[in-house]
């Protein structure tokens, strides 16, 4: 399954804010990019914040499923564990 919509199609245009941090610079970046071709630390980050969850997490499961490893986890199962995050109420 590869998405080719952004967030910015899902969700709406960024917000710009006056807060400044890494966290929001990261998601910044992330919400132009087609939600298929973002890494899963992007997908962890998003997901931990839950954002677009129900387009992200079949994402998400499959670069697991699919064994796709791209180097950008902050641990091993970072991603896996952001899904349950973003799973719970």
């Amino acid at each position: 399954m590869t998405e080719s919509r952004t967030l910015s199609e899902i969700v709406g245009p960024w917000e710009e804010s006056d807060l400044k941090s890494g966290l929001i610079a990261r998601c910044r970046e992330a919400w132009v990019k087609p939600i298929g071709s973002l890494s899963r630390e992007e997908l962890a980050t998003l997901l931990r914040q839950k954002i677009a969850v129900d387009h992200l997490v079949p994402i998400a499961n499959e670069k697991i499923s699919a064994g796709i490893d791209d180097d950008t986890e902050l641990y091993e199962g970072e991603l896996a564990a952001a899904i349950e995050h973003a799973k719970r109420d």
